[in-house]
């Protein structure tokens, strides 16, 4: 086995185990934004076929280790009905993840998540019901099968209803493990072979936990307020970014 696939060059995989790690530094100490900078760089670098599996694959390296920091925090409730709707919707999402327009769903996902955090009648989970986090696990869990990265569509929701930023971090974590979990599962039964990439990828996954470490430790010095701010700002501009990406072929 080689270390890397042969599309590969040395220097993308140093660029892609050093966002890894950059990444997941983002995500543990703002609790979003590494999955979709890791996504974007090796969307640059990776075959078109190859970017969806293989950023679940290491997002899930990711989130696994986030969790495990924050598994103290985690609200199972929540987690619980998220990830039954998550079931269906990759199911779903495995169906049609070549027929869909992709642009459309990230047009679709950059509304949402502008709405949840700007808009008159933001989502509250508080305010709804198991079935609705239901809904959310499905839609998110549909999505991820187009687009990957639906980290900010998953912390948006949950946001509202989790007040303490360590529980966030925690739920939001363990929902996406098992997401992306699922994705890898229905990708390989669709027929893509992880075997190339398994070296870089664990190279890709351990720089990510260090990474984890990291961005652990800038969670517990930022004050929530400044956190809070920060995040809005974050998923503002990420939605703003998949607007874009989903618009400029058409400018």
């Amino acid at each position: 086995m080689e270390f890397m696939p042969s599309d590969i060059s040395l220097i993308s995989a140093v660029i892609l185990v050093i966002v890894a790690f950059i990444g997941s530094a983002i995500s543990a100490g703002l609790g979003i934004g590494g999955g979709i900078t890791f996504i974007t760089v090796l969307a640059s670098v990776a075959p078109a076929s190859a970017v969806i599996p293989i950023h679940g694959f290491v997002q899930l390296g990711s989130n696994f280790g986030r969790a495990t920091v924050q598994r103290a925090y985690i609200n199972w409730p929540i987690t619980t009905y998220f990830i039954l709707g998550s079931i269906i919707g990759v199911a779903i999402g495995g169906n049609l993840a070549l027929q869909m327009p992709e642009n459309l769903l990230k047009i679709l996902l950059a509304i949402f998540i502008l709405y949840s955090i700007w808009g008159p009648l933001r989502f509250s989970i508080k305010k709804v019901s198991a079935k609705m986090l239901a809904v959310s696990g499905l839609i998110s869990a549909f999505l991820t099968m187009f687009i990957g990265a639906t980290g900010p569509f998953v912390i948006s929701v949950l946001a509202p209803a989790l007040k303490d930023r360590r529980a966030l971090f925690g739920t939001h974590a363990v929902c996406m493990v098992i997401q992306h979990s699922l994705k890898i599962l229905v990708f390989g039964f669709l027929g893509f072979s992880y075997v190339a990439w398994l070296p870089l990828l664990f190279a890709m996954i351990i720089s990510g936990y260090f990474g984890t470490l990291l961005g652990s430790h800038i969670t517990n010095w930022l004050p929530e307020e400044s956190f809070r701010k920060i995040l809005r700002i974050i998923l503002t501009v990420l939605a703003a970014n998949l607007l874009v990406s989903a618009t400029v072929i058409y400018i």
